[in-house]
């Protein structure tokens, strides 16, 4: 089994000139609209209640947070080192149209420009799978990701649906990934799916035990 043993937070950033030094291509990218609970997956992934703080209010966070997190694979006890990188929320922002703009060029600078991106997981909610932000995001990425770079769509909330709502969901978008942090389901294979991803890159920066 394959989970996650330590996360701590690194840094905050408002653009890619900010970010944190990394030679390494091993970060994870979260990135979602407000209110997908993007933060309360963090929580869940790390079994931590406070790793990424959830706000009441939507759109409020407008910097890119940084965590170094360690995961191990039980069956031959082998760990490994990542960044998850915790993108503010899209499409929901109350601010001026000048701060807006500015924000979303930081961002769009930030997943173009940070070579050191291994993983997009793009978080949807379950019960709104076809909004055209999500669409747009979807573009974005497909237009954007190189090819040592992997787009992973999550969808949230899952515990929302019923069986048969979730089989068509996995119909219309095949291969993803539905997890749900409240009722900690697919945590474990989005877990393992990070981790086999990231494996061949960073084999350099396993931390053996002692």
């Amino acid at each position: 089994m394959i989970e996650i043993i330590n996360s701590t937070f690194v840094t905050s950033a408002a653009n890619v000139l900010g970010a944190p030094e990394n030679e390494y291509l091993n970060e994870v990218v979260f990135m979602a609209r407000s209110n997908v609970g993007k933060s309360s997956l963090l929580n869940a992934l790390s079994n931590r209640k406070s790793l990424a703080k959830v706000s009441s209010t939507p759109g409020k966070t407008r910097l890119i947070n940084f965590f170094d997190v360690t995961m191990i694979d039980r069956d031959i006890n082998e760990r490994m080192e990542a960044k998850f990188v915790d993108l503010p929320g899209f499409g929901y922002a109350k601010v001026s149209k000048s701060i807006k703009s500015d924000w979303e060029k930081n961002l769009t600078d930030f997943i173009a420009e940070r070579k050191q991106i291994k993983i997009f997981l793009h978080l949807i909610d379950c019960r709104h799978p076809g909004l055209e932000i999500d669409q747009s995001v979807a573009d974005y990425l497909d237009q954007v990701c190189r090819e040592d770079q992997v787009i992973v769509r999550v969808f949230t909330k899952i515990d929302k649906l019923n069986q048969k709502e979730q089989g068509k969901l996995l119909r219309d978008y095949p291969g993803a990934i539905l997890v749900s942090s409240s009722k900690k389901r697919g945590l474990h294979k989005l877990i393992s799916i990070i981790y086999n991803t990231l494996h061949d890159d960073v084999e350099g920066i396993e931390v053996q035990d002692d």
